[in-house]
């Protein structure tokens, strides 16, 4: 017989990128007394990974677990960018409701729809939450507004649009239900919760079924399987049997090593779980999301959405350079081989294939996806290549090429529209949209093709002097749009091996802007620039000055050397063209052609003429 567990919610808080969804976590840890009153706590706790803290992302969602007034609320953070829904999607299957954060200035923006259209697509219950409401230019009333419109669009229920709405700074600790209250700590946030977000339901006499949505890992237990208890309940070394509803052949039977529940941000052991608890199960190799743990006398699976598939992908290579060995500590195919493949033990979005013993094709959801993990590698000490971002192609039946997809949102002043809708037309954009928004902004909206938007970032926030703000949304394969040329500029290629002098440096600079400065390791086939023409030129930044006996006026003066360009990994993954690599080593970021020898080039380009 079917009951609720009225003291338990489960809830996930989804968000667009960076509108503080991570620090509302922090308050309602901070608020619940699950740290001690003298204990030191950083900033945004929840975001563990180095790179999360850095950038002010969030790439893995993360459990936690508050008690408030004898409820337990297991809270899930949820990541905001695009490029790591595949996380978002799986994650919703372990709720029953969701906590919107909006920025109240910013206001509903396209990860906003994206990830509520997933919760509304799940019939979960949604309790909003206007954030930042203490920013100078906030204007919570429209923002409310905004929040409605969007539910309207995406057909919410009756029962989802009366979703309550709470007013809050994260930052500040304050959460209220009108912006008239005086209220200082988050309690109309947590009662909100408590109140709107319906209890687990489930049978605690029917088998035990429990849907993996999440998969930890660690060195010494392997594989930690996270999901919600459905039905019945489980304990420490029950037999159980893994089913999956995508693969109706597979059944096998296994023993529950060790159990965990949340409690704040540490994982519990506990010894048996009910229903409507989510837990964290280790002891039982090559489990995967989307598994179902049930009985073996009566197994049975949940359905489960498939995770989407990747839109771009790289290939990431052994380093082959005149440099190559010199500063990575992991260098081998082996080491590479053995490191993507340990990243699709918690990446479900990933896919790994070999195409040689020293090269693999690494497929994820956008640009950031892969550099996150190629930054990752990097701080771990591996040493390798990687080429150009290249999108997936699908075939229709009648064996017409379909690319992938993307609605791109673009909020930005309004005397640099005519600049963004020249450059993504020429990308082979579309513009399906235009509407002014607050403070002399307009947002366009494109269709325009995956592979468009490579390497436009950095443009983009050249052509907006930083003012412009730019969100993709996948939008699903589409009829091929042509062919498009990457770059207009060409490179400047070093010429010959050995350490960069500023008297070479200075003849070089003349033909375009240089990336590295004197006293830096070159060798032939390097990129050492961007070239002011279309074209590649080749200099030499190794030449030193002749010297004679015979002094003229002026000759002896210093000379004056532009500051080189440094370019971080997401600049110089946009920069690359189809025929160059990126050398990536714990040190340095080297861009180089994939063909080092100029004559062996020049003969491939002619080759490629022809067949062409």
């Amino acid at each position: 017989m079917r009951s609720t567990r009225t003291d338990v919610r489960n809830v996930a808080i989804i968000a667009h990128v960076d509108h503080g969804k991570t620090t509302l976590v922090d308050q309602l840890l901070r608020q619940s007394g699950v740290f001690r009153a003298n204990q030191e706590v950083v900033d945004r706790v929840m975001d563990s990974n180095d790179i999360e803290r850095e950038r002010g992302i969030t790439i893995l969602s993360k459990n936690t677990a508050v008690n408030y007034d004898g409820v337990k609320i297991n809270i899930i953070d949820t990541p905001g960018h695009a490029d790591f829904g595949g996380e978002v999607e799986r994650v919703l299957k372990m709720v029953n409701g969701v906590v919107l954060v909006v920025d109240a200035f910013e206001g509903t923006m396209p990860q906003t729809r994206f990830v509520l259209k997933k919760a509304l697509e799940l019939s979960l219950d949604v309790v909003v939450c206007v954030n930042k409401c203490d920013r100078p230019e906030a204007r919570p009333d429209e923002v409310v507004d905004e929040v409605l419109e969007l539910l309207m669009d995406l057909d919410a229920t009756d029962q989802q649009l009366e979703c309550p709405f709470i007013f809050a700074s994260a930052r500040g600790g304050w959460a209220r239900t009108s912006m008239d209250s005086d209220n200082a700590d988050m309690k109309p946030l947590f009662e909100a919760i408590i109140n709107h977000i319906p209890a687990p339901e489930g049978d605690p006499e029917a088998p035990t079924q429990i849907l993996i949505s999440t998969i930890d890992y660690n060195e010494y237990v392997g594989r930690i399987g996270v999901g919600k208890v459905d039905n019945g309940s489980i304990r420490v070394n029950q037999e159980v049997a893994i089913v999956n509803h995508h693969e109706p052949d597979k059944l096998r039977r296994v023993k529950i090593g060790k159990l965990y529940e949340y409690e704040g941000l540490n994982r519990v052991e506990v010894k048996e779980a009910e229903f409507g608890s989510i837990v964290a199960v280790s002891g039982i190799s090559d489990l995967h999301i989307g598994d179902t743990i049930t009985s073996p006398e009566s197994p049975e699976s949940i359905p489960f959405q498939k995770i989407s598939e990747p839109t771009i992908s790289m290939n990431f290579m052994v380093n082959d350079s005149p440099l190559a060995g010199q500063e990575g500590q992991y260098i081998t195919s082996r080491h590479l081989r053995e490191r993507l493949f340990r990243e699709l033990n918690t990446d479900v979005s990933l896919r790994v294939e070999e195409l040689t013993p020293d090269c693999f094709k690494v497929s994820g959801r956008g640009e950031l996806h892969l550099s996150v993990l190629i930054e990752n590698m990097r701080r771990e000490g591996f040493e390798f290549a990687v080429s150009k971002a290249e999108v997936i192609y699908h075939f229709d039946e009648r064996d017409k090429r379909l690319e992938p997809m993307e609605i791109a949102f673009v909020d930005v002043p309004d005397e640099f529209t005519g600049a963004v809708i020249q450059k993504l037309t020429s990308r082979k954009g579309e513009l399906i949209g235009m509407t002014p928004i607050h403070g002399n902004y307009t947002r366009l909206e494109f269709n325009i093709p995956s592979r468009g938007l490579i390497g436009y970032r950095g443009e983009f926030m050249t052509d907006t002097k930083g003012n412009g703000i730019l969100n993709t949304e996948f939008e699903g394969y589409g009829p091929y749009k042509g062919d498009m040329f990457y770059r207009k500029a060409g490179s400047i290629i070093a010429y010959e091996s050995g350490e960069a002098v500023a008297y070479g440096l200075f003849q070089a600079q003349e033909r375009g802007q240089l990336f590295i400065g004197a006293g830096v390791k070159v060798y032939a086939g390097m990129i050492i620039g961007q070239s002011g023409k279309s074209e590649d030129v080749e200099v030499n930044v190794c030449k030193t000055k002749k010297l004679t006996n015979t002094r003229a006026s002026g000759s002896d003066d210093a000379l004056k050397l532009v500051t080189p360009k440094v370019m971080s990994l997401e600049q110089c993954l946009e920069f690359i063209d189809t025929d160059e690599l990126l050398e990536v080593t714990p040190e340095n970021l080297r861009i180089r052609k994939k063909i080092l020898d100029p004559t062996l080039r020049k003969r491939s380009m002619i080759k490629q003429k022809q067949n062409s």
